[in-house]
């Protein structure tokens, strides 16, 4: 599609499908009683690149679509929120998340992104009926907008530091663009401690202009007790990042080492460089052993969460590590690697290891499954620990993260938390 098809298919009067919120015109903008300088209005509007969580949402997509709606739930209740996509074949659904706004626009994603990311054009406000207050882009290089504070989204950085684990737009427009987007942004959001400091050290952002919005535990019940049987789980998309080589080849250590071993599952996404580790399966000694699954619905994944009896996941970086939590609230003990942001979700609640050490991750994985009792200790371990992850708190800085960026953008100030 060129800018002039995409240009003649937008509409001349934008209007999106209202899902039960109350619009406001000027007069009633004027901010609650009592209200800072800074506080740009009582309803904020709001335009949230929801791309991601369009469909088979993985990590980006899942936080986006939990984030958005515990601000929509909380402290955004009093906002308008606008949930944009686009695409030829799919549509964000009225069931999705009922009660915000949602725009759907039949331009192709790779387009779009392609137009944003090299030309930045067109503002959103061409696709989506504007003016907005904030436009958060889910991702760290901007939504174009013509006047609206610009958030971006940062999970990790390792694009920078490993390019070939990536692909697609990330490998090509990520390490050549995040530095001036970040340095343009009003504020920037980033999912945990350990992203925070990356984004601070190696991009120059003011500490003050960076607001940690961790993941939230999902509402999952823990299990009674572990199961005697169950398999081996591992979840997530299966990318080099994910150190799927490692995980089998620990995994046929256990295989070898002569005591009977829980299958393992493998649930996500392939992508291109998964061939390699799926053709793995079919020969010995895995064959007969492991299973990929492909992707997972949300209650497909909570499903094999309480069958299981581990979770592992060997990442040779994580800007959160989701599943980590998710095992976590279940009460599935959890082997993971101690890189990125892993030891700040897991803490004291599981072993880790170096993720390029097959002996230790076997090891791990061997105490885990074989010692009951340290297995126990773990998951009580880390159902607890799971219990400080809320989506309402994060939501909170969320609301806060705007207000400072609309307060930036229209040149006010408001008082820093760090610098």
């Amino acid at each position: 599609m060129t800018s002039n098809e995409l240009q003649s298919a937008l509409p001349r009067a934008p209007q999106a499908a209202v899902l039960g919120v109350r619009r406001t015109d000027a007069t009633e903008r004027s901010g609650p009683p009592g209200a800072p300088p800074c506080y740009p209005s009582w309803t904020v509007r709001i335009v949230v690149d929801y791309r991601p969580a369009l469909r088979q949402r993985s990590g980006v997509g899942e936080y986006i679509h939990h984030l958005i709606a515990a601000l929509a739930a909380g402290p955004g209740r009093h906002d308008e929120i606008v949930l944009f996509s686009s695409s030829l074949k799919h549509q964000v659904t009225l069931e999705a998340m009922a009660g915000l706004t949602v725009t759907n626009r039949r331009v192709p994603v790779r387009v779009l992104t392609r137009l944003w990311h090299q030309l930045e054009w067109p503002p959103v406000e061409m696709l989506v009926q504007g003016p907005f207050d904030v436009a958060h882009s889910p991702h760290p290089l901007l939504m174009p907008t013509r006047a609206a504070a610009r958030v971006v989204t940062v999970h990790d950085l390792d694009f920078l530091t490993n390019p070939e684990r990536t692909e697609a737009e990330v490998r090509r427009d990520y390490p050549r663009l995040v530095r001036s987007h970040v340095e343009r942004a009003d504020h920037v959001v980033v999912n945990s401690a350990h992203t925070a400091g990356e984004v601070h050290q190696r991009l120059g952002v003011p500490r003050h202009q960076i607001t940690v919005c961790r993941a939230g535990a999902p509402a999952w019940a823990s299990r009674p007790t572990l199961p005697e049987h169950g398999p081996i789980l591992f979840v997530g998309t299966l990318e080099p990042r994910k150190n799927i080589g490692g995980l089998l080849d620990g995994y046929e250590r256990l295989l070898t080492a002569g005591r009977p071993v829980p299958e393992l599952l493998i649930a996500g996404r392939p992508t291109p460089a998964a061939k390699a580790w799926l053709a793995r399966l079919d020969r010995p000694p895995l064959a007969g052993h492991v299973r990929h699954l492909g992707y997972v619905s949300d209650a497909e994944r909570r499903g094999l969460y309480e069958r299981a009896r581990l979770l592992v996941l060997p990442s040779f970086n994580e800007g959160f590590g989701l599943p980590v939590l998710e095992a976590m609230t279940v009460g599935v003990p959890v082997v993971a690697s101690n890189r990125g942001a892993i030891p700040e979700v897991l803490g004291d609640a599981g072993p880790m290891v170096e993720p390029d050490d097959p002996e230790g991750l076997a090891e791990a994985m061997a105490r885990m499954l074989f010692d009951r009792p340290a297995a126990e200790r773990a998951a009580a371990r880390g159902f607890r620990r799971s219990r400080l992850f809320r989506w309402s708190a994060s939501a909170d800085a969320l609301r806060e993260a705007y207000v400072h960026a609309v307060a930036l953008r229209r040149g006010g100030s408001v008082s820093t938390r760090g610098h």
